[in-house]
């Protein structure tokens, strides 16, 4: 839709698209889309025209919490962090397919219930039009049912344009890696605890400072309930099968003895597998 558009002429549209939302309150996951409509927000309305908000839980890493905290501090922005507690979801914690349906509900109710207290008249994600894309988003239907608003989605901007305009404004983030909440990690059917979350966190969190120098960007550790899948950038996937160091991280992180698959990341990947009995 946007392809014969410049990366300026994107961005510009972008700021004039937030302008009309008034007083708005962005989700900020961390990803470089929700950072970017949040750069647009504070170029449309000023700071005191935009806030963050994060849905502190167990499936937020927290070095994710670090960085959001950061962003809102280089913005100038308020930044708001409502404990939610999706485990207690029952319909969340059974990890059936439509899980992030009520993880983006519980998300949307806390910023609808922090937009009214503290005056804001939108809430935006960052949603993108590569997102409406996938044939598997049932957060994003939980988001629109509950009033969000799409910048990105409604220009037709998609997830490259995202990262030019990010690198257009010079936000520090621009060519971050595609990021996930925790719980995306374990395999559907397999039931989300804190326990399970926080393993997943453990091992990527010393998988990355062990891969540090590799080269690798993206990183997941999938935790598939009678096995554990690592995935890596295509060319470090031979490098790290023969890395006995990285089953002995797994290992300490909580894994224990359960066999060890490293494969290509590809994002949505879990999609794919069968749902565990």
């Amino acid at each position: 839709m946007n392809g014969d558009r410049s990366t300026a002429e994107l961005a510009d549209l972008l700021v004039q698209e937030i302008a009309g939302y008034g007083r708005t309150l962005v989700a900020a996951s961390g990803g470089i889309d929700s950072t970017v409509v949040a750069a647009a927000a504070v170029r449309a309305l000023g700071p005191a025209g935009v806030g963050l908000l994060t849905a502190v839980s167990a499936s937020l890493p927290a070095e994710e919490l670090v960085e959001i905290r950061r962003l809102a501090a280089e913005l100038g922005v308020a930044h708001h962090t409502p404990a939610t507690r999706e485990l207690d979801v029952p319909e969340y914690a059974a990890n059936g397919m439509q899980r992030c349906y009520f993880c983006k509900r519980t998300l949307l109710e806390a910023a609808l219930e922090t937009a009214a207290a503290e005056g804001y008249a939108a809430i935006a994600t960052g949603t993108n039009a590569t997102d409406l894309g996938d044939r598997f988003r049932p957060g994003i239907v939980a988001a629109r049912e509950r009033g969000a608003r799409t910048p990105l989605a409604d220009l037709g901007v998609g997830k490259e344009q995202v990262r030019a305009i990010a690198r257009h404004w010079g936000l520090r983030t621009w060519d971050k890696p595609a990021a996930a909440c925790l719980s995306s990690r374990i395999a559907y059917g397999i039931s989300i605890t804190s326990a399970r979350l926080a393993r997943v966190e453990r091992a990527e969190a010393v998988l990355r400072r062990h891969l540090h120098g590799l080269g690798n960007r993206d990183l997941r550790v999938r935790d598939l309930g009678e096995s554990v899948r690592v995935e890596v950038d295509a060319d470090a996937v031979c490098w790290i099968e023969r890395d006995v160091e990285v089953r002995n991280l797994l290992r300490e992180s909580g894994f224990g003895q359960l066999s060890v698959e490293v494969v290509a990341f590809r994002s949505g990947s879990m999609n794919e597998l069968p749902v565990a009995a």
